[in-house]
């Protein structure tokens, strides 16, 4: 048995048991397994024609977006010293070199960095306003999702629009929305936490790029895995909480996905008592920042 066979039933095994203990098994802590009987064939190694797959690989690696985001903070610092400072009142992100939207959905679409790779039609990246008040973050893609490349597009999307709404918040406003994996967990289950874990780096990178003001966590998964707590979604709602990104701190609040109202009506009071909260403290930082989602709600009836 070759080290190739060896390594796809470590995969399969270590997956198997994640699945059981819904998270990464104690047992399968290692990453990399070394086995001393593998096979070694010598194949003559072939005149190079391209970038050779690693390499690029590498540069689809959601690492390798976060290093691209710690070169550009340092870029930033540099140029922040020595360069004026940007106007109080521009809500447009700031410069942030090489890196943009483009280039993370090209890796997006490009990594193979976990099973979900395999089984999905299209990736989803995010949709949204470029200088967002607010960024949406939900679980994961559906069956509507995958088959369109769009978040949120399903049964579930159309009452998140609607929950957004009743508070000022619109995709094609103030809010950018995306989800913990980009791609389609089969059967819509939760993703696992190495799947989770593969999809950080581009959602890190999504959040530097845009600079959200506040962030919406839709449900268990994106709290907790936002947080990195394994606290339950029922005693994390409602409150206000903070995401840590490097030395800034996001105000953040978690409600209940959309997908749990359709299941559960019961939730939706509750829900709404969070969206409330939520836009108190909205209003209370920026007094006017529906203005553009109610100015394109005019236009739409007229």
């Amino acid at each position: 048995m070759t080290s190739d066979e060896k390594n796809t039933i470590y995969d399969f095994l270590k997956t198997t048991s994640s699945w059981a203990y819904g998270y990464s098994s104690p047992k399968f802590a290692e990453d990399d397994i070394v086995f001393d009987d593998d096979v070694i064939e010598f194949v003559e190694a072939p005149v190079p024609q391209a970038e050779p797959m690693k390499a690029q690989a590498d540069k689809a690696s959601p690492s390798a977006a976060v290093s691209e985001i710690a070169s550009q903070k340092k870029e930033e610092t540099d140029t922040a010293e020595t360069t004026e400072t940007a106007p109080e009142n521009s809500d447009r992100p700031q410069a942030t070199g090489g890196i943009t939207l483009e280039t993370v959905k090209a890796k997006i679409d490009a990594c193979h960095n976990c099973i979900l790779a395999n089984t999905r039609t299209n990736t989803v990246p995010g949709e949204g306003v470029e200088a967002p008040y607010v960024m949406v973050i939900g679980e994961g893609p559906g069956e509507d999702e995958d088959k369109s490349g769009r978040p949120f597009v399903g049964k579930a999307g159309q009452l998140l629009d609607k929950m957004l709404a009743a508070i000022g918040l619109g995709r094609n406003a103030n809010c950018y929305i995306a989800n913990i994996v980009k791609c389609r967990p089969p059967m819509n289950r939760t993703p696992m936490p190495d799947e989770a874990a593969a999809c950080a780096g581009f959602l890190q990178a999504q959040i530097h790029l845009l600079k959200p003001q506040f962030i919406l966590a839709m449900g268990r998964t994106a709290v907790q895995n936002l947080l990195h707590t394994n606290t339950g979604i029922n005693t994390l709602r409602g409150q206000w909480l903070e995401f840590q990104f490097g030395n800034e701190k996001i105000p953040l609040m978690a409600t209940f996905h959309p997908s749990a109202l359709l299941r559960d009506e019961r939730l939706k009071a509750p829900a709404w008592q969070d969206l409330k909260k939520f836009r108190e403290k909205l209003l209370a930082t920026k007094p006017d920042y529906a203005e553009i989602f109610y100015s394109q709600q005019n236009a739409s009836r007229q």
